[in-house]
Formats: C-alpha cells, sequence, structure tokens
C-alpha cells in the first residue's frame, strides 16, 4: 500500500465580521478549505491595525514556523510577506 505525500500550508484563516477582517496563521493540510481543520495556529493578522503598533497588526510564533518551514510547509504570498517582516528566514539560514 502507497502512502500518500501530504503537502502542508501556511496560509492564512479568515475570522471577524463582514467588513472587518481579522486573520489567524495557520498550518494546515493544503487540500483542506481555507477555514478547516488546522494542525497548529502560529500566529495572527489584523490589516486594519495601524502600521505604527506592530504588535498588534500581526504576531507570529517565530520558532514554530521555522520548524514547519524545515518540514516542508509552503507558505502563501501574503504569509510569506509576514515571515520577511518577522524575519523568519533569517533564523532558517542560521
Amino acid at each position: 500500500m502507497q502512502r500518500r505525500k501530504v503537502i502542508v500550508a501556511i496560509r492564512l484563516k479568515r475570522l471577524g465580521s463582514k467588513r472587518r477582517p481579522f486573520y489567524r496563521i495557520v498550518v494546515l493540510d493544503s487540500r483542506k478549505r481555507r477555514d478547516g481543520a488546522v494542525l497548529e495556529e502560529i500566529g495572527f493578522y489584523n490589516p486594519r491595525a495601524k502600521d505604527s503598533e506592530p504588535e498588534q497588526c500581526f504576531k507570529i510564533d517565530v520558532e514554530a514556523a521555522a520548524k514547519w518551514l524545515r518540514n516542508g510547509a509552503q507558505p502563501t504570498e501574503t504569509v510569506r510577506t509576514l515571515l520577511v517582516k518577522a524575519k523568519v528566514f533569517e533564523q532558517l539560514s542560521a
């Protein structure tokens, strides 16, 4: 019996009310729907927060994100931008 390879993705899970989005940064099987069951929540992103308050705009567990990236998780473009801002890729190269 062959074992299927699971492709893991790091993406945004939408929360919040209509016209007031709030996102959690989650790790999940890429075949699951956007707001489906997650493997792990590694942070949040609030696009409505002011840029002058970066701690309220987004927060990422850098160690958890680095662990998933080392194991082959593929981030979406938006999440990749947030990971660069959080300096996760610098930790991977070190």
